[in-house]
């Protein structure tokens, strides 16, 4: 009796094996065994003791999903402004109620712009002496301006709809006892978490004329009030500070700081009314803003005309993602309809400007019948031809203030040919800034790069053609290298050929027949003292080369190790050094090394810096003599610690390169403007043709440069050219090619 207790107690504890009752599984055994699930959720694994007794169950968590044991509360955001605001309000003899709400982010950066201009605008109309002398009639151009943007702002950017006024529900008893759930608690529950959604947009975005919105760089603003005020407000501050320093400095004498060691500008000497420097200056730059407020005049008629255009077309057809209903998809017919309403608006913009002058207002005075025809051609030109080269790269504000830049350099080259050509009948050169050798120089640099690529772009078209085109659909593919050899030598050489003859050739005739390469060379030895400027572009070359060279091995090293990060999230074990690749005395590695696996391994410890960078902490290296094998180590001890460091991210990377202009161009600045102002316009074409290389994939450098410049994009990049590197250098540059009147020395010392 009591054996037979025993034997069924004993048979309750054990499970007896699947295979018979003869073969009693052990407790090791059982906790093998795996429970056959369908769930997808990790299983729970059951502990057994010594004596095969099940533990208390708990739960485990995956090896390859790790998860934190105390999971923290996530903590709302908080933020200064509201995303959006609304307001209501019932319009005169109406009793429906209206409400309109907008973005609070671009409403605070379109008020500081626009208190900016106006600012300005009264600064300029203290200035006048009279009721209307020209800064006046300035200062109401800059008014009306900023009147009519904001009214299209208002228009586009906030959305009006007619407010509800909920209905009151009778409340009617119930007979059935309410519950003790209220109906709105799942509901409420739901949305507790969650941000409340923005107001529904409306078409707020503009576009040029005869462009769709895949052409545009995708942004949650289009700054279209940058484009129409930044250029304005440039031009603006430049004539307030020419009138200040026309007050203040005695009439010989120039505004430019006592440290810009350049040459005198020139001046015409003729029976017309001859001018000093200051004076022309300041004539100019009333135009400058002319041609600003013009330009944007402009822009804001293209925004306005495809806007109205589309709105008529809402009741076609749907069309594909990023195109508009009113823009045929044919591209030669977008190109013969945008040259049309070129001319279009050229001609009723001469018409206005004609009846101005009939009506004695001084708007748009400061530019004559002919300024106002080659602006509008060139800046609506511009404005197509960046769109269709530079696809995706623009927002519609940042377009038209490069375009607006660029018919600026254009009408200088115009205006200095036209005082070159007729120096007796014109007054006064006409340039925004002062006309030295530095100006002219700048616009050989910047335009004729431009020119460059414009006079030899069916080159440029066919060699990246033929690098686009797979093998099998060339006509020759065997011929493929020379053909890509042949081309590259025909721009090379075309580049050659218009740089020395054309443009030198107009550099030549402007600098009074003196020969421009000598001149740089000479005026290279004519700084502060001999060694300054020599110095300076030792200094450049040396920072620029060991930068690229850099940035070439960690570049390397990324694409080489990239896949370790793959492999750390999958759960692999951490990489190890292996001290049998390390080699002896002799040259060769340790056998004994080799060939003993019990040895532990020296793993590499990642010592976390104060940026969040890792650095390795690599194993002691063996007593090793002079020898050939010194070179080897070195090797290895690169290759391992390249696997261990990690790589920088694309953030990272881009503000290295910020930090690197600060380290290189302000000592340039601060010590020898003149001569950073020569330095930055080269610098701007060779950014240019270094542009045409990667982007053509001219032979032998495209590649090289693509494979150097993709490691540097990010969102802000994605269209066809890259333009973050003439962002960043425009911008340190425009401190000295502004010519400002400020001496930067003095908040130096």
């Amino acid at each position: 009796m009591n054996g037979t207790t025993s034997k069924h107690s004993k048979s309750t504890q054990r499970p007896s094996s699947p295979s018979g009752d003869s073969r009693r599984a052990s407790p090791t055994r059982i906790r093998d065994r795996i429970p056959f699930t369908r769930s997808r959720s990790p299983m729970v694994k059951h502990s057994y003791d010594g004596n095969g007794h099940s533990l208390p169950l708990r739960p485990s968590s995956p090896s390859l999903f790790p998860r934190s044991r105390h999971s923290q509360p996530v903590q709302p955001l908080r933020h200064i402004f509201p995303a959006t605001v609304s307001f209501s309000f019932r319009l005169p003899f109406s009793r429906t109620p209206w409400s309109a709400s907008m973005d609070v982010r671009q409403a605070i950066e379109n008020m500081l712009l626009v208190s900016s201009l106006g600012f300005i605008a009264v600064k300029l109309r203290t200035c006048s002496e009279t009721p209307y002398s020209p800064d006046m009639w300035i200062s109401i151009e800059i008014s009306l301006l900023i009147i009519a943007s904001v009214i299209y702002c208002l228009y586009t950017r906030v959305s009006f709809s007619k407010a509800t006024v909920p209905l009151p529900v009778p409340q009617t008893p119930s007979t059935r006892p309410d519950s003790p759930r209220s109906f709105d608690t799942r509901e409420n529950r739901r949305g507790s978490h969650l941000i409340s959604a923005a107001p529904p947009k409306i078409e707020e975005t503009g576009f040029v004329w005869m462009t769709v919105p895949k052409n545009y760089r995708d942004s949650a603003d289009d700054g279209i009030l940058t484009g129409l005020l930044a250029g304005p407000f440039i031009a603006c501050a430049l004539l307030y500070l020419t009138i200040k320093a026309s007050k203040s400095l005695p009439p010989p004498q120039i505004p430019l700081p006592s440290n810009w060691l350049i040459e005198p500008p020139t001046v015409l000497q003729n029976a017309i009314g001859p001018h000093t420097a200051l004076e022309a200056l300041l004539l100019s730059r009333r135009n400058l803003v002319n041609q600003a407020t013009f330009c944007s005049t402009i822009l804001i008629v293209h925004a306005c005309a495809s806007w109205v255009t589309e709105a008529r077309h809402r009741r076609k057809t749907t069309i594909p993602d990023g195109e508009l209903r009113h823009v045929p998809r044919k591209e030669s017919r977008r190109t013969y309809l945008y040259a049309l309403f070129s001319v279009s608006v050229t001609l009723w913009i001469l018409c206005v400007r004609i009846s101005l002058a009939e009506l004695n207002l001084g708007i748009w005075q400061n530019m004559n019948y002919f300024e106002v025809v080659v602006s509008s051609l060139m800046f609506q030109f511009s404005l197509y031809a960046a769109v269709r080269l530079a696809h995706r790269g623009f927002t519609l504000g940042e377009l038209g203030l490069v375009c607006f830049g660029a018919t600026v350099l254009f009408m200088e080259s115009v205006n200095l040919t036209i005082a070159r050509i007729w120096p007796v009948t014109t007054p006064y050169i006409k340039t925004y800034r002062l006309p030295t050798p530095l100006l002219l120089y700048q616009i050989a640099l910047i335009p004729g790069s431009l020119l460059t690529g414009f006079l030899l772009s069916p080159l440029l078209y066919l060699s990246r053609h033929i690098s686009q085109q797979p093998v099998r659909r060339l006509r020759f593919p065997k011929e493929r290298q020379k053909h890509r050899r042949l081309l590259a030598l025909g721009f090379y050489l075309g580049t050659v050929l218009i740089v020395g003859g054309l443009i030198g050739l107009w550099t030549r005739w402007c600098l009074g027949n003196r020969d421009p390469w000598l001149w740089a060379i000479f005026w290279l030895l004519e700084g502060k003292r001999k060694w300054t400027r020599p110095l300076l572009l030792v200094y450049w070359t040396l920072l620029v080369s060991l930068s690229v060279a850099g940035w070439n091995r960690q570049l390397a090293r990324s694409r080489r190790f990239r896949h370790r990060s793959v492999m750390s999230v999958a759960g692999d074990a951490p990489t190890t050094f292996d001290r049998s690749r390390l080699p002896t005395a002799n040259g060769n590695s340790s056998p004994g090394h080799q060939s003993d696996p019990s040895r532990p391994s020296t793993p590499l410890v990642d010592a976390s810096g104060p940026l969040g960078l890792g650095f390795p902490t690599l194993p002691n290296l063996p007593n090793i003599g002079n020898g050939t094998g010194v070179s080897g180590v070195a090797t290895d001890w690169l290759d391992a610690a390249d696997r261990h460091v990690p790589t920088l991210s694309v953030n990272a990377r881009r503000k290295f390169f910020h930090a690197l202009a600060v380290v290189m161009f302000l000592p340039g600045v601060i010590v020898d403007p003149a001569f950073a102002h020569l330095s930055f316009s080269a610098a701007f074409a060779l950014f240019t043709f270094a542009e045409y290389v990667r982007y053509f994939a001219l032979y032998p450098f495209g590649a090289s440069v693509h494979v150097f410049m993709n490691e540097f994009l990010d969102s802000k990049d994605s269209g066809t050219a890259i333009l973050s590197h003439f962002y960043l250098l425009t911008g340190c540059a425009n401190s000295v090619w502004f010519e400002g009147c400020c001496n930067t020395r003095v908040y130096w010392y």
